[in-house]
């Protein structure tokens, strides 16, 4: 792909430069818009009779960033510009984020993770017959980050690793895909981690803008790259029969607009300290909650039940502007919402679990909710998860 930003200092436009609108790539077009096709005989292997969530694992670092803090750093473009102090928050209602010291790697949060989540696991590491890695950072290219996280937690040579990396649906996308094996008995239980590093997109954005010639456009589009965190979860799923906790994954359904890949892309320049990413945020949080709202009644509908069964809502964390455009969509309650972007910002694939977990463990998810999970990742692709807690 090409380097999302150069070394110029100037942020690519992309299509913007071809005099293409954001709005445009946002609208209703006939495939976003047409509903999927309804065959129950494919819908019904993303319904779940044995499932359960086993246990959930966390990992948070220490250092906390205060959104003010980034802006300081950014002082010397925000005079430039003309623009005022606490725009971030403002926009985005994140008030901070965590970092991890330098040289962390994805493999080590994701291993605290989930050491965590075998702690609080009544089942044998012996019965697990699959991890996967499912962050968008990653250790290396090859060997698989699992294979780290393999060897560090311990898993028997039966347990097969591998990395799964589809931007912050991640970790969902694992949890649907080791559900079905488990369903199948393929295996009797499964991990799944991931370990977010933003401390080092967040370094290189920072250069980025404070480099000679970034205009108000530029900085528009590392926005969303400001507002990212760090940190790592886990979980544990299991069969019936040897589960040890009553909580059951329900079932999933995902919906894909793939025609809107242009807005969010990122990627590591070569030399680079750390990635870059580039986001066309109003259209993409247009396109997502359209997206969202066409997936909505198709999981309610995979899953039997109705809008007022669902207790509990758990979203991925992107900013208060998205959280209420979406609920408003989907015409939710904001009282069954729990939400951590205010203090957590966005973290990637570890945000949809880590919001769960932190539900969980704050006692606002309890026996016998019902809790659907929904999550919205770059590419663009929406992904839902029905549970019974």
């Amino acid at each position: 792909m090409n380097p999302p930003i150069r070394r110029d200092g100037g942020i690519r436009r992309g299509a913007l430069e071809r005099g293409e609108s954001p709005r445009a790539w946002a609208g209703i077009v006939p495939v976003c818009s047409r509903r999927a096709p309804r065959d129950r005989s494919l819908l019904a292997s993303m319904r779940f009779d044995s499932v359960h969530i086993e246990a959930l694992g966390l990992a948070l670092p220490e250092e906390i960033t205060p959104s003010t803090a980034l802006e300081k750093r950014l002082r010397p473009l925000y005079e430039r510009l003309g623009l005022s102090a606490g725009r971030l928050e403002l926009m985005s209602g994140i008030r901070e984020r965590r970092f991890f010291p330098a040289g962390t790697r994805p493999s080590d949060i994701s291993i605290q993770a989930g050491r965590d989540a075998l702690e609080r696991s009544g089942v044998d590491v012996s019965r697990i017959g699959c991890l996967i890695h499912s962050s968008v950072c990653r250790d290396f290219m090859e060997p698989a980050t699992a294979s780290v996280v393999h060897a560090e937690l311990g898993l028997p040579a039966t347990a097969e690793a591998f990395d799964l990396s589809n931007a912050c649906l991640g970790f969902a996308n694992a949890m649907a895909l080791c559900a079905g094996r488990i369903e199948r008995r393929e295996i009797d239980a499964a991990m799944v981690v991931s370990g977010e590093n933003g401390g080092p997109l967040v370094d290189e954005t920072v250069a980025a803008l404070l480099e000679s010639g970034v205009t108000r456009r530029d900085l528009k589009l590392a926005y969303a790259s400001l507002t990212i965190g760090s940190g790592g979860s886990a979980v544990i799923l299991a069969h019936e029969s040897l589960a040890t906790k009553p909580h059951r994954l329900r079932g999933s359904l995902t919906r894909a607009a793939t025609q809107h890949h242009k807005l969010c892309s990122g990627d590591q320049l070569q030399g680079a300290s750390g990635p870059l990413m580039e986001t066309e945020s109003e259209a993409l949080l247009l396109a997502g909650n359209h997206l969202a709202k066409e997936t909505w009644p198709d999981f309610l509908e995979e899953l039997g039940w109705k809008g007022s069964d669902v207790d509990r809502i758990v979203t991925h964390q992107v900013g208060v502007q998205h959280k209420r455009r979406l609920f408003e969509s989907l015409n939710l309650d904001h009282a069954k919402d729990f939400t951590t972007v205010e203090t957590l910002g966005n973290v990637g694939s570890v945000s949809l679990p880590g919001t769960l977990t932190l539900a969980v463990r704050e006692g606002f998810i309890v026996p016998g909710h019902r809790v659907a999970m929904q999550g919205i990742g770059s590419g663009l692709h929406c992904m839902m998860l029905g549970l019974e807690w």
